[in-house]
Parts: C-alpha cells; sequence; structure tokens
C-alpha cells in the first residue's frame, strides 16, 4: 500500500500552504484598499471642488470702511458783517427758481445777493458755499447760517464772475 508518511512531509504542506494563504490574504487587503481609496476618491474630488468653488465664487467679504472724519480747519473770526458780504447765488440742481428762492432767504439774513443764475452744471447732489481767497471765515458763517457742510474755494467761478462778491452759493439737490 502506501508508504508511511514521515512527519517531515506532513509539516512541509502546511508551512507552503500558510505562506501562499498569507499572500492571497496580503493581495486581497491591497485590493480591498485600493476599491476603498476609489469610491472615497470621487466624493472627496467632488468636495473638495465644491469647497473650492464657494470659496473662489464667494463675494468678497468687506472690511467695515469708516469714512474719514473730515478735520476741523480754525477759519477765524470773520472779517467782514453779514451786510459786506455779497453772495451770488447759483442754481445747480434744476429747479425752476430754486436761485431766487435762496436769495430771498440770504437777503432776510443780512446778505446782500449781487446776482442769481444758473451754474454750469445742473446735477450737483449737494449746496456748495464757496469762497474767495481771503474770505473762509465768512464762508464758514455762511454755511452755518445756511446749514450747509460743504464749503471750498472758488473752483469753476472766476473771481470776476463773483460782480464783485465775496462768496457764491451753488445751489445742490
Amino acid at each position: 500500500m502506501d508508504a508511511p508518511i514521515s512527519p517531515q512531509e506532513l509539516i512541509r504542506p502546511w508551512r507552503t500552504a500558510t505562506l501562499i494563504a498569507s499572500l492571497v490574504a496580503a493581495l486581497e487587503l491591497v485590493l480591498l484598499l485600493g476599491a476603498a481609496a476609489l469610491l472615497i476618491a470621487k466624493p472627496l474630488a467632488h468636495s473638495l471642488q465644491h469647497h473650492a468653488e464657494t470659496v473662489a465664487y464667494a463675494p468678497a467679504k468687506k472690511k467695515a470702511i469708516t469714512p474719514p472724519v473730515p478735520k476741523k480747519i480754525p477759519v477765524g473770526k470773520a472779517k467782514l458783517s453779514r451786510a459786506q458780504t455779497g453772495v451770488l447765488v447759483l442754481n445747480g440742481n434744476g429747479q425752476n427758481g430754486a436761485a431766487s428762492r435762496a436769495a430771498a432767504k440770504l437777503h432776510s439774513l443780512g446778505y446782500p445777493v449781487l446776482g442769481t443764475g444758473n451754474a454750469q452744471r445742473q446735477d450737483y447732489a449737494t449746496t456748495v458755499v464757496l469762497y474767495r481767497k481771503g474770505f473762509q471765515a465768512e464762508a464758514a458763517r455762511l454755511a452755518r447760517d445756511l446749514k450747509v457742510t460743504v464749503t471750498g474755494p472758488l473752483d469753476g467761478l472766476s473771481t470776476s464772475a463773483l460782480h464783485g462778491g465775496k462768496l457764491a452759493v451753488i445751489l445742490g439737490a
């Protein structure tokens, strides 16, 4: 019949079988990790792409911008009285009769109105008090009287256009 199997022959096939089973298990593990990576990679890639698009297309974060506070420039005391401060009134808002109404108000405050007319532009957003050089204090006083916040030196008007006056008021909207 068959020859008896020695103990060494009985052990060898188990060693080989164990090594082969371990290699197969390691190969299965590698394949399973690869499959898991492929299954996770696509949703992860979509999630990363969505996040990147959200960040890229998001409106820029606006910092709270506080407008600069205009410096109060000391203008000194007015040299001329209201009665000595001639004013030219120009309509810069396009409303009919606005310059004559403002002239009447200035006259009631004691200012001589040297003339009325239309400004070169009719789109002034706010009323402006303009002054000749040396009459900034008078312009500040007139601005306070009219409750106007914007004053500045003559801009776009010649001194001769003031008809001898010191100040000009351009009426805005």
